[in-house]
C-alpha cells in the first residue's frame, strides 16, 4: 500500500461512483481477519489505514493490569508506561505490531476487497436506477425464451418476462425489439432482477401516454382500463377541455395513434370510450359497439340491467361473453343483458331481483330482527353484569376484611416462584 496505490484508488472511486472511505473502512476490517487467519493469532487486533499516505499500522489491543495472567489479551503497568507514559490501570493499550510478509497479505487483501466493492457499487447504482423506473415502458431486445421466462436484454442489465406476464397469443423471436412495463425491481444476491411485463394494463396506459401528448399535458385523463391480454383492451377517457374530442385525440388522424399501439400490442383491439359521471350513459358507452337501448340501475348495489335490441344481443355480450366482462370491469358496475323480447316477458318482481331490489328489502328486514334480538340479549346481558359486578364486589371487601400477614406471604412466595418458572 502506497501513494500509487492510494491515487489509483481515488481515480477508481470517481470513474464508479464509489466512496473511499467505504473501500479503506471494509479493508481495515478485513486486514484484521486476514491477520488472524495468515498469522494464527488469537489476540485483538486493530489495523489503521492512513487515508492519505496508504501507510497500514497494525496494533495488539491490550488490557492493562496490575498482574498479568493472559500474556495475549493482558499487559502490565510497567510494560504499558514504555508504550504510553499516560496509560493507567483498566486502559488498552495499543502496541504497533510488524509481521512478517504482512505487505503481501494486504495487497491480496486489497485487491478482493476493491473488486467486491466495485461489484456492489455497480449493483447498487444497477438497482437505483431501475427501482425509480418501476411502472414505467423500456425497450429492450428478446435474447431466448425458455419454458418459464423470456429474457431481454436491457443493455446495461438483463431483465425476464415471467410466465405470468406474458401474453400466450404473442411471439417472443430473438433480437426482436419490444416495449415492456417495468412491473418490478429485485435486489437480489447478485445483480437486481428487473421483472417486466407485456400482460400489465398499465402497459397500454403507458403506450397512450407516450403516443397522445394531450394525455401527457394532462388536457385528456384515462378514467378506468379493462384489459384481457393479447385479445381485447376497454379504456375510458375524458377531456378537461370541451373543445378536445377525448376519443378523437386518442384514436389520432385516421387511426395513426392507436394503429401504433395496436401494432405495439401485436394486434390487440382496443376499444375507447367516453367515461360519464351518468351510470347510464357509462354503461351503454361501455358496451360499444353494441346499440343500447335502455339501462336500469341500482345505485346502491352498483347492479344494472341493460336492454338491447333482439339482433344486437350476441354483440353486446361479445365472443365468450367478452365484451361484457370488460365493460363490467370498466365501470365496476354488475351488468345483466336482455334483449328487448326478453325484458318484454319479465314481470316487475323479476326485474327487480336482477337488480338486487328485492334482497336489498329481505336484508332489511333481517336486520330489523337481528336487532330485536340483539336489543334483547344485551338488556339480559347487562342486567346480568350488574348482578355479577355487586357479587364480584362483595367478595373483594370480604377478602380484603380477611387479609392478614401470613396470606401476604404467601401470595409473595407464589409470585417468586412464577417468576422463576
Amino acid at each position: 500500500m502506497n501513494k500509487d496505490f492510494m491515487a489509483a484508488l481515488d481515480e477508481l472511486c470517481k470513474d464508479k461512483n464509489i466512496e473511499k472511505d467505504v473501500i479503506l473502512e471494509a479493508l481495515e476490517k478485513a486486514l484484521v481477519k486476514s491477520y488472524q487467519k495468515n498469522y494464527d493469532n488469537q489476540e485483538n487486533v486493530d489495523v489503521v489505514i492512513d487515508h492519505e499516505t496508504g501507510e497500514i499500522g497494525v496494533f495488539a489491543l491490550r488490557e492493562v493490569v496490575d498482574e498479568v495472567e493472559d500474556k495475549v489479551s493482558q499487559i502490565s503497568l510497567k510494560d504499558a508506561k514504555e508504550v504510553d507514559p499516560t496509560l493507567s490501570i483498566g486502559d488498552v493499550a495499543r502496541i504497533k505490531l510488524v509481521p512478517k510478509n504482512f505487505g503481501r497479505v494486504a495487497a491480496q487483501t486489497a485487491r478482493n476487497i476493491v473488486i467486491q466493492k466495485i461489484r456492489d457499487a455497480q449493483r447498487e447504482t444497477l438497482f437505483g436506477d431501475y427501482l425509480d423506473r418501476e411502472n414505467e415502458l423500456i425497450t429492450g431486445s428478446i435474447q431466448r425464451q425458455d419454458k418459464y421466462n423470456v429474457y431481454v436484454n436491457l443493455d446495461k442489465i438483463e431483465g425476464i418476462v415471467p410466465l405470468k406476464e406474458q401474453v400466450p397469443n404473442e411471439v417472443y423471436a430473438p433480437n426482436e425489439r419490444m416495449k415492456f412495463l417495468i412491473k418490478e425491481v429485485r435486489n437480489s444476491g447478485k445483480d437486481p432482477q428487473i421483472v417486466l411485463s407485456r400482460a400489465s394494463e398499465n402497459l397500454v396506459v403507458r403506450l397512450f401516454e407516450l403516443e397522445v401528448p394531450e394525455i401527457t399535458d394532462g388536457i385528456i385523463e384515462i378514467y378506468s382500463i379493462a384489459r384481457e391480454a393479447g385479445s381485447r383492451t376497454k379504456m375510458s377517457v375524458y377531456s378537461n377541455d370541451e373543445t378536445i374530442d377525448a376519443v378523437g385525440a386518442c384514436i389520432g388522424y385516421k387511426g395513426a395513434r392507436v394503429n401504433s399501439i395496436v401494432e405495439s400490442l401485436q394486434g390487440e383491439k382496443i376499444d375507447i370510450i367516453n367515461y360519464s359521471k351518468d351510470a347510464e350513459t357509462f354503461i351503454s358507452n361501455a358496451l360499444s359497439p353494441a346499440d343500447i337501448i335502455k339501462v336500469l340501475i341500482n345505485e346502491k348495489n352498483r347492479q344494472s340491467l341493460v336492454v338491447v335490441d333482439d339482433s344486437q344481443l350476441s354483440l353486446a355480450i361479445g365472443k365468450e361473453g367478452q365484451n361484457a366482462r370488460l365493460a363490467a370491469r370498466l365501470t365496476g358496475w354488475k351488468i345483466d343483458i336482455k334483449s328487448e323480447l326478453e325484458f318484454d316477458s319479465l314481470s316487475q318482481e323479476e326485474i327487480d331481483d336482477i337488480l338486487g331490489l328485492n334482497n336489498e328489502e329481505e336484508i332489511i328486514e333481517n336486520n330489523d330482527e337481528v336487532s330485536d334480538e340483539s336489543l334483547a340479549e344485551s338488556a339480559a346481558d347487562a342486567e346480568e353484569d350488574i348482578v355479577t359486578e355487586e357479587a364480584n364486589t362483595d367478595l373483594e371487601e370480604s377478602d380484603e376484611n380477611e387479609a392478614d400477614e401470613e396470606d401476604f406471604l404467601e401470595n409473595l412466595d407464589q409470585a417468586d416462584e412464577s417468576l422463576e418458572n
